[in-house]
């Protein structure tokens, strides 16, 4: 087959697509003729993208100017402080065109920074109060509850410190946040709080970029960010727009690259703060009937074929790139967007699964345009997709015929390590299970993996810590508190993340607080808990304290991220399968020269073991059982290890002979001559 077509080097590189071929073409047909409908040939996809600058509200040729677009509406009217929140003739908007295009134009004077303001909105048989679509400021009266729309235009706007910053091509080590949970008190955490008291922490762990979660406007604080109202306004309960910016200024000073959790996949149902009948239609933005309507997120679902739909979240990425200087996005609930199922009790075994007709085509055209205008805008931006099917091509580029990400999640390593520990005896950990589960990827996408994130700590859930200590981390992690499930939670610890650091295909992902197995789960304030922030925070003292085993993780992570970005062998093929033994629970691998060697068995120490390796002299580079780790320290540290030779009935081989503690792991480096 010639190549000529991106879609065919995309069934080119995956021989189990070519009996697909066909729908892969009408794909990359259909998406070429959306985006020539978009931009009508004459315009880039990054113009098309530019609405943020036309609809909402703008301060432009000393008047203000409004626009928003409600097709089934009959009458707009601004209402707020400046109107004493009545209807007023002076502040009607004027249909423009037959799309549903209203605007207004109104004189200097007439609105002024801090002024609240809502849409009153009239259409066929009723009407309703909204908060505009495009608006970019949101805030939320502490004593009603009610959120409004705000005038912001500060006399002295934010300076930008940093100019110019771009992302290093670097294998990305992220540290995944939530800003307002990230202080130690009980109560929601500010953009300024997180800027002076954690970036200096992450900077200091040795991650590369942060990930924010909860950045969009979102009503219930619980929803954990994910039930978005405002798509253009960043949440006002952390702070202000400049306070926001600042903390991607300071990231981008620490030479952190900054991304933000972006949510395209669905919308909150709420009517007045969202974009839920907006104009009194169900299907204005979204699906008509059910197909509108996550059944388990009680969410609205986009309408991804309309033109007026691609506009608002095209131009809701070019956004959060131009006014707030992020780095890219993590873009969450992508199988749900994918696939009219959305996931929902569908296990994906087979191609046909990718093909068939649950597959949301206008979806997958929208991310695919997506990427290819955010890699427009800003080359080096990076996008991730969180998805658990495994679509082909989801992390491949544009010009390959794939959707354009730059990374995909490994998510289900993730949920193996939990499968392992809940239904696992701790001799009965299966070695060739492990490696599999680790290293199972397509060769030609980048992925990112990690032992957890915020989805394992959520209520209802446990944080690899606390399943593997239980609540003994209470009452028993005092340095001078010799414990035995302690020992074997923070070993087990130490272990799991290195080895899935290690095999990693491109990259590896923290959630705040993990890297030193923060106790508590995540709990947001709700009724059931009686609105308390006791879960919602970060006790970093905790990492903090000399007294206090915490800090033995948190030194371990420091170290283990330190030698992923000294020795960049996340930027390397590999790993490559040295040794695997069932019975005696090791596992040996080579990554960039690098060594790696497990011994998970809980009960065996190995002495003289021998594992294949490249010829040369080793030194140890990294050792779990380092007393510095609160380990047994039962390795010397400065040993040197030679490579043996012998010959076998398979052929002649080079190996190390090893001293191997239970529960250790040891990353060997050669010596340089």
């Amino acid at each position: 087959m010639k190549t000529n077509e991106s879609w065919q080097r995309l069934v080119a590189l995956d021989a189990y697509l070519e009996p697909y071929s066909s729908v892969i073409k009408k794909r990359s047909e259909k998406i070429r003729a959306i985006e020539k409908r978009l931009t009508g040939g004459r315009i880039s996809l990054a113009d098309f993208a530019s609405g943020h600058e036309y609809f909402g509200l703008h301060f432009r040729d000393n008047q203000w100017i409004f626009r928003e677009w409600a097709p089934n509406a009959e009458a707009l009217y601004l209402i707020g402080d400046m109107t004493g929140w009545e209807e007023s003739r002076d502040f009607a908007l004027g249909r423009g065109d037959a799309s549903g295009v209203w605007e207004i134009r109104l004189p200097a004077g007439k609105m002024s920074h801090g002024d609240l303001y809502r849409l009153k909105i009239h259409w066929p048989g009723g009407s309703g109060d909204r908060i505009p679509a495009w608006t970019r400021r949101v805030v939320q009266d502490p004593k009603t509850l009610i959120f409004n729309a705000q005038v912001w235009r500060p006399e002295s706007p934010y300076e930008w410190r940093s100019k110019g910053f771009t992302c290093p091509e670097h294998p990305p080590l992220i540290y995944e946040v939530h800003v307002g949970m990230a202080q130690e008190q009980e109560k929601v955490g500010t953009f300024k709080e997180f800027t002076r008291s954690v970036l200096p922490r992450i900077a200091d762990a040795g991650y590369n970029c942060v990930q924010i979660m909860a950045v969009q406007e979102h009503p219930y604080y619980a929803s954990f960010g994910y039930q978005v109202s405002s798509f253009f306004a960043a949440s006002s309960r952390f702070g202000t727009p400049e306070d926001l910016k600042e903390l991607v200024d300071s990231a981008h000073e620490y030479g952190l690259c900054v991304f933000m959790d972006l949510v395209h996949s669905h919308a909150v149902t709420n009517e007045v703060e969202g974009l839920s009948r907006f104009d009194g239609t169900s299907y204005q933005y979204f699906h008509a009937g059910t197909r509108g309507h996550h059944p388990n997120w009680d969410s609205r679902l986009f309408d991804y074929g309309k033109t007026e739909v691609l506009h608002f979240l095209l131009s809701n990425c070019r956004f959060w790139l131009d006014e707030y200087r992020f780095d890219g996005f993590r873009f969450d609930g992508i199988t749900s967007m994918l696939y009219t199922h959305h996931g929902l009790g569908k296990a994906f075994v087979s191609y046909e699964d990718y093909f068939d007709q649950s597959v949301d085509e206008d979806a997958l055209a929208y991310l695919t345009l997506a990427n290819k205008m955010i890699h427009e805008v800003r080359s080096d931006a990076v996008t991730i997709a969180e998805d658990v099917s495994g679509m082909p091509g989801l992390a491949l580029e544009n010009d390959k015929g794939g959707t354009g990400f730059d990374y995909r999640f490994a998510m289900g390593i993730a949920d193996y390590w939990i499968r392992i520990i809940k239904e696992y005896r701790d001799e009965q950990w299966p070695m060739g299970g492990i490696w599999h589960e680790l290293t199972n990827r397509r060769a030609e996408e980048k992925t990112i993996s990690y032992a957890e994130s915020h989805d394992q700590a959520l209520v209802g859930d446990q944080a690899l810590i606390f399943r593997l200590i239980g609540e003994d981390i209470y009452d028993h992690m005092h340095k001078d508190d010799p414990h035995m499930t302690v020992d074997r939670g923070m070993a087990l610890h130490r272990m799991i993340r290195l080895v899935t650091l290690a095999t990693a295909g491109h990259g590896y992902l923290n959630f705040m607080g993990n890297e030193f197995g923060h106790p508590e789960w995540i709990d947001f304030p709700r009724a059931e808990n009686d609105w308390s922030y006791k879960y919602a925070r970060r006790q970093w003292r905790l990492a903090d304290a000399p007294d206090l085993k915490f800090r033995y993780l948190r030194d371990f992570d420091h170290d283990m991220i330190g030698i992923a970005k000294a020795k960049d062998f996340l930027a390397k093929p590999g790993p490559y399968l040295l040794h695997q033994n069932e019975e005696d629970k090791v596992l040996a691998f080579l990554r960039n020269d690098l060594v790696f060697v497990f011994n998970f068995h809980p009960l065996k120490s190995h002495t003289d073991y021998r594992i294949s390796t490249p010829a040369g002299t080793y030194e140890i580079l990294m050792d779990s059982d380092a007393a510095g780790y609160a380990g047994h320290g039962r390795i010397d540290q400065k040993q040197v290890h030679f490579t043996l030779h012998e010959k076998t009935p398979q052929g002649p081989r080079d190996f190390l002979q090893l001293y191997l503690p239970t529960r250790t792991a040891l990353v060997l480096c050669p010596v340089s001559e």
